[in-house]
């Protein structure tokens, strides 16, 4: 069995090598699409929220989902439920979790001296949010970040991020040592 070589040709006009025309051509749709989309009545296809213009009244809408600005809850005594396991600060992919531990007065766990979020590097992913074991901080404020004119103003400590927090419907050490008397019995997990 021999195997050919079929040579082939590369035929190249005048116009596919200066490639001008292509250029021209990708040029004229752009231009095509931005006067349609900014210059008609209905904005064409694009699907925006116009915001911030005055004479546009829509009402705003915030997808179930949606992640706010972080906050801290507290307990029923008014102490932060964080116990500064750092469990946040890991996972950040923004490092943008700064925490100081320090021993609470009752000595039973620690508790963060210092609690810091700077807004501006954060990526608003949520990872915090799922990785605290204790219900600690949550992102559902449905509130955007105020615009700032200095960075300071933007980086929240403790004291801000639990005035925009409250308590916390968690139950601390979940349900407790009789956990499987408190538990459905129809729960498989909790058999015998």
């Amino acid at each position: 069995m021999t195997i050919g070589v079929k040579k082939v040709s590369l035929h190249r006009t005048a116009r596919d090598q200066v490639f001008l025309p292509a250029i021209l051509e990708g040029l004229l749709t752009s231009a095509r699409h931005f006067f349609k989309n900014t210059m008609t009545k209905g904005m064409g296809d694009v699907d925006t929220i116009r915001y911030g213009e005055p004479d546009v009244d829509i009402k705003t809408y915030y997808p179930d989902r949606f992640r706010g600005v972080h906050r801290l809850m507290y307990r029923d005594d008014g102490s932060v439920r964080c116990v500064a396991c750092m469990c946040c600060s890991t996972v950040c992919p923004a490092k943008c979790i700064y925490i100081v531990a320090e021993d609470r007065q009752d000595n039973a766990e620690k508790g963060p001296a210092s609690f810091v979020i700077d807004e501006l590097k954060c990526v608003v992913c949520g990872l915090c949010v799922e990785a605290c074991p204790c219900d600690a901080i949550r992102m559902d404020t449905k509130q955007h970040m105020t615009p700032t004119e200095r960075r300071e103003d933007a980086v929240l400590g403790k004291v801000e991020l639990m005035s925009r927090g409250g308590p916390s419907v968690a139950t601390q050490g979940g349900l407790g040592p009789e956990f499987r008397a408190v538990a459905p019995q129809a729960d498989p997990r909790f058999g015998q």
